[in-house]
């Protein structure tokens, strides 16, 4: 994309852009605390985004939020930092997860908006990119999104089907037909269309 598309983009959809822009400033610095490991926490964030404690359910919807809010990844490790204590815990497969996704049509432009179960909402773009990995079995596909950082959102079965039910179908240069789907002005694949 060319740069004066992009800021044309930017500009048809200022208002999402804005908002997101907010709720990034309001999130902790947590790039910024570096305190020595306090050690492994028995937490785990399973394949739904349900975080789960001592093999319990966290139930309080503003804790899993607050912690969500306090995560950093670290290469493959995950951690929960404040400006005094770091505690590393497990996550399944990604530490949120979507469960919701709705377009906006400007110009004949879309922008996805997605949510994830603790509340972010953002839009899909260079910086909060869509991607599908595989499962070991090689079919099963992983959709994921970028949501901040280096942190990743796994999207639910309904949400991946409905940006499939949005896509498209295009050729790669491979010859390979593909889906795809458009968000500010990207193509983001989304899998492979068997003969």
């Amino acid at each position: 994309m060319i740069p004066s598309q992009a800021s044309a983009l930017e500009d048809l959809f200022a208002d999402l852009l804005q908002q997101q822009q907010k709720s990034a400033e309001d999130l902790p610095p947590v790039h910024l605390w570096h305190p020595k490991l306090s050690g492994v926490m028995d937490m785990r964030i399973d394949r739904e985004g349900q975080w789960i404690h001592e093999g319990g359910k966290i139930k309080r919807r503003p804790l899993v939020k607050l912690f969500s809010r306090i995560l950093r990844r670290e290469g493959n490790s995950y951690f929960l930092v404040t400006p005094v204590e770091k505690w590393q815990i497990t996550v399944d497969v990604a530490p949120f997860f979507i469960v919701s996704a709705s377009r906006e049509i400007r110009d004949s432009q879309q922008a996805l908006v997605v949510h994830t179960s603790t509340e972010d909402q953002f839009v899909v773009d260079a910086n909060h990119p869509l991607w599908v990995d595989c499962e070991e079995d090689g079919q099963t596909p992983i959709p994921l999104v970028r949501v901040r950082d280096n942190l990743n959102g796994l999207l639910s079965r309904s949400v991946y089907y409905q940006l499939v039910d949005w896509g498209h179908e295009q050729v790669a240069a491979n010859g390979e037909t593909q889906l795809v789907i458009a968000s500010m002005g990207q193509q983001y694949r989304l899998g492979t269309v068997a003969d």
